[in-house]
């Protein structure tokens, strides 16, 4: 058993990280300003002895209310959508730099593992495809999407420079795009969005002509991988994403034929520096934690219609 804390831990991923390490016997410290996560991702897990909610902040603090020894520490709080990022900048931008400094140093004083929860969008718009660890990216430092990739890769600099000045054990996932149940409806994600929109009857909004790609990991299997990173001593950084790469159009038609809706799709244009193709080689993962992907998009897909169409009935 383990005592684990999950900055983030009440949001979309961050609530599966937690129900995991409950399952398997881990005592979990969840950390989560409720800002973008809810109480409701983690309603089930509140009555049990093996984790607890403190809600805080951590770019601004980080306290534990005890002197309990801490074996793991996961950082997974930031914003992670588009339009949720971009309405809030500067608080995405501090959990990033001071949010992260100050888990570090939590991990550091407790000679704990680090597991930092970092991004594909460190890549930016792509030159090298499929995404391999070793690329540096193109990414706009000055851009409108640059608050969120330019605070991940802070985040990156600011793992590796402890773990080479102080020794830290540290562990960098690099994510793809997730999905699956407790996606916030109106969060800007577009398999949320596609899916929201599916089942109300409303046109499924489309940027640009439908040609730019993604790569789509179940909610379960992403989390599989991040808890083998968190298991091993990899340092990383590691692409934990599904390399089965579908374009928007592709996306929304399937959302389309699995609802049974008569929705449309209507085009908008593209937003700023959105990357064009997006697809991680995880050759690295495959071979360090043989870990890879097991859900088909088809059926992740299928179990996050399910979770919504509650959710649109009870609206």
């Amino acid at each position: 058993m383990s005592r684990v804390v999950v900055a983030g831990g009440a949001g979309f991923l961050g609530s599966h990280l937690c129900d995991r390490l409950v399952e398997r016997g881990d005592v979990v410290l969840c950390l989560d300003d409720l800002s973008t996560g809810t109480t409701e991702n983690v309603a089930h897990l509140l009555g049990s002895g093996r984790f607890q909610l403190i809600v805080t902040d951590v770019s601004e603090k980080v306290e534990l209310g005890d002197d309990a020894k801490v074996d793991s520490v996961c950082h997974l709080a930031s914003p992670a959508s588009p339009p949720v990022y971009l309405a809030r900048p500067l608080d995405t931008l501090a959990v990033g730099s001071e949010g992260t400094r100050r888990l570090l140093e939590l991990a550091r004083a407790h000679d704990a593992r680090f597991l930092m929860a970092s991004t594909s969008e460190v890549y930016g718009d792509p030159e090298v495809h499929p995404q391999v660890e070793s690329y540096r990216g193109n990414v706009d430092p000055t851009g409108p999407r640059s608050v969120y990739d330019e605070a991940k890769r802070f985040a990156e600099s600011m793992t590796m420079a402890m773990h080479r000045a102080h020794g830290v054990d540290v562990g960098i996932a690099r994510i793809f795009n997730t999905y699956g149940p407790r996606l916030s409806p109106g969060d800007g994600r577009v398999v949320s969005n596609f899916v929201v929109q599916a089942l109300r009857g409303e046109p499924l909004t489309v940027y640009g002509d439908g040609s730019q790609t993604r790569s789509f990991c179940f909610v379960d299997d992403q989390v599989a991988g991040l808890l083998a990173l968190l298991d091993s001593r990899l340092t990383g950084p590691v692409n934990i994403g599904n390399p089965d790469e579908r374009s928007m159009l592709e996306l929304a038609s399937l959302v389309l034929e699995l609802t049974g809706s008569p929705s449309q799709v209507a085009f908008e244009p593209l937003p700023a520096d959105d990357p064009a193709r997006r697809c991680p080689d995880i050759t690295l993962a495959q071979r360090e934690l043989d870990w890879s992907p097991r859900v088909e998009l088809t059926d992740g897909l299928e179990r996050t219609i399910a979770y919504f169409e509650e959710r649109v009935r009870s609206a």
